[in-house]
């Protein structure tokens, strides 16, 4: 497909910005800089195709762009801020939710990743003292983790402001904005549902 030839969609977890190409730092996927910069420069790509394409394409890598770049400035802070990537934020915020702990199993399912790349981010956050790790009561082969006082104390203070840098990059959009906003990407994300369950058998 023409669509695929000029732009390959980085869809694992984690994604990665333009700062982060080749540095195989924790929780980045190492990219090429040309990987990287296709993925930066996706909308103005997509204004080189034909017509026939239609909206469709062109929307889909604007809202692409904009996933790119805020994530990318959100990975950006919490490096420089607080030394954490994002991949280990979003494992505290979590836990953050659950005060009794959840099974790796749970983690994995919310956080739509595997068991292998849960496990890696849960020792290296016991081994800094934010996770505390134990076996289950009910089934000695399940381990249960949560956020110790310390890694509870710590994740609040990084989500305080990493809402507070969500807020300033949306600064420009009213409240009106805001809420049309919210109302087109809820049918948006039920029409990519809806083809999703014709796709699956």
């Amino acid at each position: 497909m023409v669509g695929e030839k000029i732009f390959e969609a980085q869809n694992d977890w984690p994604t990665t910005d333009s700062r982060d190409c080749g540095t195989g730092r924790e929780g980045d996927s190492e990219l090429s800089l040309y990987d990287c910069l296709m993925t930066l420069d996706s909308e103005t790509k997509a204004v080189e195709l034909p017509e026939d394409h239609g909206n469709e394409l062109r929307l889909w890598l604007r809202l692409l762009t904009c996933t790119t770049l805020i994530e990318g400035e959100v990975r950006s802070r919490l490096r420089e801020r607080f030394g954490v990537t994002l991949p280990r934020f979003d494992l505290m915020a979590q836990l953050d939710k659950v005060s009794e702990g959840m099974t790796l199993s749970d983690v994995s399912k919310r956080m739509m990743v595997s068991n292998g790349n849960v496990t890696g981010l849960v020792e290296r956050l016991v081994e800094s003292g934010h996770l505390d790790r134990r076996t289950s009561d009910t089934d000695r082969r399940v381990q249960v983790i949560r956020l110790t006082k310390t890694g509870r104390a710590e994740f609040r203070k990084m989500a305080q402001e990493h809402e507070s840098w969500i807020a300033d990059m949306f600064s420009e959009l009213t409240p009106r904005d805001v809420r049309e906003l919210m109302r087109l990407l809820a049918k948006t994300k039920a029409s990519a549902q809806k083809s999703a369950s014709r796709r699956t058998p």
